[in-house]
């Protein structure tokens, strides 16, 4: 907890102690829907109206079709137990998943969820996303990958704010033609620009579960999704809640 704070601190310093720096918000909760807290939540996203979520954990990992009204698993299917499942996409026709050590990454038919293939994977998987075309992805460093749909590399960007490189880069949500990402550990979001990798705003969602919510097995915020009509959702690790909410900016 000391880590998550001190790193949280010291990025929001970052931003308020310069001039023309990247845009700052707050969260205001909009709307609060039912979260099963046995889902350590890896990767979060909308697909034709359904919500999709990915969870990690060995002998736990498993990508699942979730009711957002309910909270309810729809569908769900389970990893064997030696992978830990990370971040997860559909792009075209395929669902994506990315595992975190295990340096492969499973294709799944995004309508069945029937096993394709699978793809040796250089790195270690953390976040995934895509922008219509590409895969998007991070490793946990200050980097972010973008792929080809059969996992060829296409570039690389460094993510920097204020000429500093933010790590932990975590899980990815493309929105509005930037990248989110959770900067692991912290409550913070980072709004990227996908072609210079700076940061372009944060977004400070300290508190946004209450502590009478929190329990022991409470992990850490991850988890962005936006659904068609642009509402964006967030989540936790193991948390009881998913949220919607929107952007308030921060006054000077």
């Amino acid at each position: 907890m000391r880590k998550s704070i001190f790193i949280l601190c010291l990025l929001l310093c970052s931003v308020s102690c310069k001039a023309g720096t990247p845009k700052r918000y707050n969260i205001e909760v909009v709307k609060e829907y039912t979260h099963d807290t046995g889902a350590y939540t890896q990767g979060l996203f909308f697909h034709g109206g359904q919500l999709y979520e990915s969870t990690g954990q060995y002998g736990e990992s498993s990508i699942r079709k979730v009711d957002l009204q309910t909270g309810r698993v729809q569908r769900k299917l389970d990893f064997s137990r030696k992978y830990f499942a990370e971040g997860s996409v559909i792009l075209g026709d395929n669902l994506y998943i990315l595992t975190w050590t295990n340096r492969v990454a499973f294709v799944y038919d995004a309508a069945t969820l029937e096993y394709k293939q699978s793809y040796s994977y250089p790195r270690e998987g953390w976040g995934l996303t895509t922008d219509g075309t590409q895969l998007i992805a991070s490793d946990g460093s200050s980097r972010i990958y973008f792929l080809s749909a059969d996992f060829k590399h296409q570039k690389t960007i460094n993510v920097s704010l204020n000429g500093r490189p933010v790590r932990y880069l975590n899980e990815l949500e493309w929105i509005d033609g930037r990248i989110w990402a959770n900067v692991y550990t912290t409550d913070l979001i980072v709004i990227i620009d996908p072609k210079s990798g700076e940061v372009e705003a944060t977004v400070n969602c300290g508190g946004l579960l209450p502590d009478k919510l929190r329990k022991p097995e409470t992990d850490v915020l991850n988890g962005i999704a936006v659904d068609a009509e642009g509402r964006i959702y967030l989540t936790g690790k193991n948390w009881p809640r998913l949220y919607e909410v929107k952007l308030v900016p921060v006054k000077k």
